[in-house]
C-alpha cells in the first residue's frame, strides 16, 4: 500500500481558534474508515495531542480476568454487550477521499467502514464524524452474516468527531449498551474497546486507561478536550466503537491512535468521553447544529526561557501569536506581534495571564476558559502589553465550521 506521510504542522503553536490545541505530538486521526482490501490512496490529515500524564504500559492480566471482588471478565462483557456493536457502511460523495487515521478510507467504490453501537431501543447509534459525515447512504449490519439495514445520519459534530445514527428500530432486535461516566474512570482502571478493526467484525481487545484530559485534533481542525487515553488495541475500523469500563458501561468513543509511522495500533489510542458526548446528545437528536464560543487567536504557550528571550512582561503565560481579523479578539483590540524571531515566533504580542480571574500559565488553560462558553457570553481577558497590564471585556463569537475557514481570515503576521 502506497501511504504517504503528510508534512507534520510546527509544535511551536497552540491553536485558539475555539479552542487551543496544546504542546504538540504528531498523530494519525484514528480508528476506521478501510478494510482489509482498500486500495485507493489519499492525503491523510494529522491531528495532535498534548502530553500532560505518562504512558502506563498495559498489565495483560488487569483486563483480562475477573478480580476479587467479582468484577466481570472480558467474556462476560463480550457476551452481553457484543451485540451492540455494530458495522458501519459510509458510501462517500467523493471516492477519493482520504482517512484522518492517514490511511485511505475507501475502497474500491468510495465505501468507507467503520463501528458504531446501539444507545436506546429507539435505534440510535453512536459513530464518528469521520465515518459517515460526508456520506451519501449509510448502512448498518448487526451480525456478520445479516443484511444490511438502511440507516439516516440525524446529525453530528465534527468538534467532537461524533455522529449520531437511526435506523428503523422495528427492522431489528437492538441490543443497546449502557451509558457510564468518563469522569468516574481513573488511570489504571481496565477497559474493553469492541469494533470491527480490517473489517473483522466485532473484535474485542483489552487494556487499561493509561491518561486523561488528553486534547486531540477534531476532524475540522479544532481541539477536543478531556480525551481519555488508552492502552487497548484500536485499529483502522475501530472507529466510532465503544470504549467499555469494567462494568460494561460506556465510557468513550474510540476515534483516533497515534502510530509512530506506522499502518496499525502502537497501543496509544483515543476516546472521547462519554459524558461530553452526553451533554451534546439532546441537540444532536433534534438535527440540530452544536454552537460553540469563540476567542479567535492562535497562541503559543511561555516558558522560561521564552519569557527571558522575549523580555515578556510575566514568565508565564498564553503570548499571541495571530488574530482573527474582525473576530472577537481582535474586536476587543487584542494584537498580535509585528516581527518574528528566528524560530518562527511572533514577538511583541498581549500576553494573556488570566481569563475572568483565572491564572493562564499555558494556552490550554485558555481553551479550558472558554470550554463551557457559548456564543455572546463575555469574558475578562487581563493581558501584558510590553510591561503595561490590561484588562479588557471580550464577548465570545460562535466558532466557524473548521480550523481552515478560521485561519482564512486570520491577520499575516509582519515581517
Amino acid at each position: 500500500m502506497n501511504d504517504t506521510t503528510p508534512p507534520q504542522r510546527s509544535s511551536s503553536f497552540s491553536t485558539l481558534l475555539a479552542g487551543a490545541l496544546g504542546g504538540l505530538v504528531v498523530l494519525v486521526l484514528g480508528a476506521a474508515l478501510i478494510a482489509t482490501d482498500t486500495i485507493d490512496t489519499g492525503d491523510s490529515t494529522t491531528t495532535v495531542v498534548r502530553e500532560s500524564t505518562p504512558v502506563r504500559d498495559a498489565a495483560d492480566s488487569v483486563a483480562r480476568n475477573a478480580d476479587s471482588d467479582g468484577a466481570r471478565t472480558v467474556a462476560d462483557i463480550y457476551k452481553s454487550e457484543g451485540a451492540g456493536v455494530v458495522y458501519i457502511e459510509a458510501d462517500q460523495a467523493s471516492s477519493s477521499s482520504s482517512s484522518p487515521f492517514g490511511l485511505p478510507d475507501s475502497q474500491g467504490g468510495g465505501t468507507a467502514t467503520g463501528s458504531g453501537f446501539v444507545i436506546d431501543s429507539d435505534g440510535t447509534i453512536l459513530s464518528n464524524e469521520h465515518v459517515v459525515g460526508d456520506a451519501e447512504t449509510v448502512r448498518v449490519r448487526f451480525d456478520e452474516d445479516d443484511e444490511p439495514v438502511e440507516a439516516q445520519v440525524i446529525g453530528t459534530d465534527p468538534s467532537t468527531d461524533l455522529a449520531v445514527v437511526k435506523v428503523d428500530p422495528d427492522a431489528i432486535d437492538l441490543k443497546p449498551l449502557p451509558l457510564g461516566s468518563s469522569g468516574e474512570a481513573e488511570v489504571g482502571d481496565p477497559v474493553v474497546a469492541i469494533g470491527n478493526p480490517f473489517g473483522y467484525t466485532r473484535s474485542v481487545t483489552t487494556g487499561i486507561v493509561s491518561a486523561k484530559q488528553r486534547q486531540i485534533e477534531a476532524p475540522n481542525g479544532f481541539t477536543i478536550e478531556n480525551v481519555i487515553q488508552t492502552d487497548a488495541s484500536i485499529n483502522p475500523g475501530n472507529s466510532g466503537g465503544p470504549l467499555l469500563d469494567a462494568d460494561g458501561r460506556v465510557i468513550g468513543i474510540n476515534s483516533q491512535i497515534a502510530t509512530g509511522g506506522t499502518q496499525g495500533s502502537v497501543g496509544i489510542g483515543f476516546a472521547v468521553p462519554i459524558d461530553t458526548i452526553k451533554e451534546l446528545l439532546p441537540t444532536l437528536r433534534k438535527g440540530q447544529e452544536v454552537e460553540r464560543a469563540f476567542l479567535g487567536i492562535e497562541m503559543i504557550g511561555v516558558t522560561d526561557d521564552l519569557a527571558r528571550d522575549l523580555n515578556l512582561g510575566a514568565d508565564r503565560g498564553a503570548l499571541i501569536q495571530r488574530v482573527v481579523t474582525d473576530g472577537p479578539a481582535a474586536d476587543a483590540g487584542l494584537r498580535a506581534g509585528g516581527t518574528t524571531t528566528g524560530d518562527g515566533i511572533s514577538a511583541g504580542g498581549d500576553l494573556i495571564v488570566e481569563i475572568d480571574g483565572e491564572e493562564i500559565r499555558e494556552a490550554e488553560d485558555v481553551t479550558g476558559a472558554i470550554a463551557d462558553k457559548k456564543p455572546g457570553d463575555e469574558v475578562e481577558v487581563t493581558f501584558y502589553r510590553g510591561d503595561d497590564r490590561r484588562t479588557v471585556t471580550v464577548e465570545l463569537g460562535k466558532r466557524p465550521a473548521s480550523l481552515d475557514s478560521a485561519q482564512q481570515q486570520q491577520q499575516p503576521t509582519l515581517p
